[in-house]
């Protein structure tokens, strides 16, 4: 699957989104800090966002299908 770039000021792809959510980012303040998405001329905003709230939940149904530990 290629990546697309969803801030380009930053060069950030949905995948380096969705790596930082299965990191544990589940905010967008959190993802601007770790990549710098959306810090310069805030034009990829919505799409950023939107990327993250699907990509964490990607990432929360995936642990809900993994065993608990004993």
């Amino acid at each position: 699957m290629r990546a697309m770039y969803i801030c380009m000021c930053n060069a950030v792809t949905d995948h380096a989104i969705r790596r930082a959510a299965a990191e544990g980012v589940e905010s967008f303040a959190e993802l601007q800090a770790r990549t710098g998405c959306s810090d310069c001329c805030g034009a990829c905003e919505s799409e950023a966002r939107q990327c993250l709230r699907d990509a964490v939940a990607e990432t929360r149904s995936v642990l809900t299908f993994l065993p608990s530990p004993a």
